[in-house]
């Protein structure tokens, strides 16, 4: 099965990122290898570094070894000397109760982290660790210019695989270069693992013009899946990751995911979800998928992504919600509060203008309030 379990979005108990409900994980986990789904996505910062133990929890401590795999990441972002490398990695094979990844990955590779990855010697302590027998496949994930990844490539030869982001709505877009990132990992033969294919989530619910052309094609079937299938059809996809929060998202992901169930777009439903992204396109103010990196680096605790859905909807709606906005700051710094450092937009996958929209959303919604 392509399908691949994400663990960057686990069912939460009183919706706190790092508070996972271990026990309805389990039943996702059951679902999905019941349909034949073996392969696991995590890294060290998930869910406040929990993720990696709830893996532990649900996975490793109830299944036999070879029964599955895992993929775990080095942060390149977090990198500040050579000793990071070998504590990270060590924390990580304790938090996930293993002895060896069967996947590991440089996290997050741009022009921004790759100075970080090279000053602590990350490159040369992966290939250390798959030499001895702790990692069997290297590889990166990457967010950035089709540009930059073929530097990348060409001088990295080592490199197994790489882990874009790849969704129908981000395949011409010209921050994200899905199409360019996916064709330059063609080109030097890297199978590719797809990321955010339902972009966090966005994919899923989509309302108005949009929407009604996923219905006239199929409406009984779930919106997830034309974007799900928009992934897995390319032929050098390996694996789709999705970042499963129930099990009804589990249930739905393998039923047409399972190796039985699987049918690539044919071309009338690829240029129907190609149409429905450039209305998406047009509706989109603020393209964030809530991965909460920014989060991550923010040095006064701004809730960046929940100011975005914020205002987002504003922009959709023509209204604020006072409640959801007050939810957005209550415990976080507001927008007008921004220290223009800059971290945010060096972590943020989408490139996103972070500091001029934390501007915007200072004038047009906080001086509202």
């Amino acid at each position: 099965m392509k399908l691949g379990f994400g663990l960057m979005r686990l069912p939460l108990i009183g919706g706190v990122s790092e508070n996972i409900d271990i026990e309805q994980f389990k039943k996702q986990v059951d679902i999905f290898r019941a349909a034949g789904g073996t392969y696991f996505d995590t890294a060290y910062m998930y869910h406040n570094g929990k993720s990696e133990e709830a893996f532990r929890e649900a996975v490793v401590k109830r299944f036999p070894r070879d029964s599955y795999t895992i993929t775990d990441k080095l942060p390149c972002h977090h990198l500040t000397c050579k000793d990071d490398c070998a504590r990270i990695f060590n924390e990580q094979l304790e938090r996930c109760g293993v002895e060896y990844f069967d996947y590991y990955w440089l996290h997050n590779l741009n022009r921004n982290t790759l100075p970080k990855a090279l000053n602590a010697e990350a490159f040369a302590f992966i290939k250390e660790m798959k030499e001895a027998g702790k990692i069997k496949h290297l590889g990166f994930s990457f967010h950035d210019n089709a540009e930059m990844l073929e530097n990348i490539l060409s001088e990295h030869p080592e490199f197994e695989y790489v882990q874009i982001q790849l969704n129908y709505l981000d395949w011409e877009d010209e921050n994200v270069q899905s199409r360019k990132n996916y064709e330059v990992c063609v080109k030097y033969n890297k199978p590719v693992i797809v990321m955010e294919p339902v972009k966090g989530g966005s994919l899923a619910n989509i309302m108005d013009d949009a929407g009604k052309l996923l219905k006239e094609l199929d409406d009984t079937v779930s919106q997830a899946s034309f974007a799900v299938r928009f992934a897995a059809s390319l032929p050098n996809v390996y694996m789709v990751l999705s970042g499963m929060s129930n099990t009804q998202q589990v249930e739905d992901n393998v039923s047409y995911m399972n190796d039985a169930a699987f049918k690539p777009l044919n071309d009338k439903e690829r240029s129907t979800v190609l149409a429905a992204a450039e209305i998406l396109r047009a509706a989109v103010t603020i393209p964030c998928t809530k991965c909460r990196y920014c989060m991550e680096v923010c040095p006064i605790n701004m809730a960046i992504p929940n100011l975005f859905e914020v205002y987002n909807n504003y922009k959709k709606f023509n209204r604020i919600s006072a409640s959801a906005y007050g939810a957005a700051v209550s415990d976080y710094a507001k927008p007008s509060e921004c220290l223009k450092c800059g971290a945010c937009e060096g972590a943020c996958p989408q490139q996103l203008e972070i500091r001029k929209w934390l501007e915007i959303i200072a004038e047009e919604v906080e001086a509202k309030q």
